[in-house]
């Protein structure tokens, strides 16, 4: 076979390659939705999202304001609005809540009782919130790793967890 045959299949060939790996179009597009992460200081928030980003977890600093990361799962992406917890940012939560189309609420389950009082409160107006109060919830008990995490069948829990059931009868 002559050089010139040859040269003609490689590019035949690349040919065939090209058209094959590119007509088809770009690959669909993920679903993208809308989630606003709130909770108190220290609750895990940041960490969390880290985690689920496949970042670092060693240079987590507290969210001051707020912050935006897109986590990528194989079917959607999901763009997290993290809401910093301290008691002079959880006042503008608010104003941050349109467009979610849901709700993570990080709870430190090792909190101090005024701690997991404050946590409570901020919940029930979070599903109070005309805004929220449609949207599906995720309550995040973290911390599980420490000594005095609180289980989710102890009793601290039960005036959350009724709150929650007198709220959505």
């Amino acid at each position: 076979m002559s050089d010139l045959r040859i040269t003609e299949a490689f590019l035949y060939m690349d040919y065939l390659c090209f058209r094959a790996l590119c007509c088809k179009g770009p690959p669909p597009a993920r679903p993208e939705y809308d989630l606003v992460c709130i909770g108190l200081t220290g609750s895990g928030k940041t960490s969390l999202l880290s985690k689920l980003c496949s970042e670092s977890p060693e240079n987590v600093v507290s969210t001051t304001g707020f912050s935006i990361k897109a986590v990528p799962f194989q079917n959607a992406i999901l763009n997290v609005k993290e809401l910093g917890g301290a008691d002079n940012i959880r006042k503008y939560w608010s104003r941050y809540y349109q467009g979610s189309q849901g709700v993570i609420f990080v709870l430190d389950s090792a909190s101090s009782e005024d701690d997991l009082e404050a946590a409570r409160n901020e919940l029930h107006s979070a599903l109070q919130h005309p805004q929220l109060c449609t949207l599906p919830f995720l309550i995040l008990a973290n911390h599980q790793d420490k000594p005095a995490a609180r289980s989710v069948q102890e009793d601290v829990f039960s005036p959350l967890l009724q709150k929650i059931a007198c709220f959505l009868k």
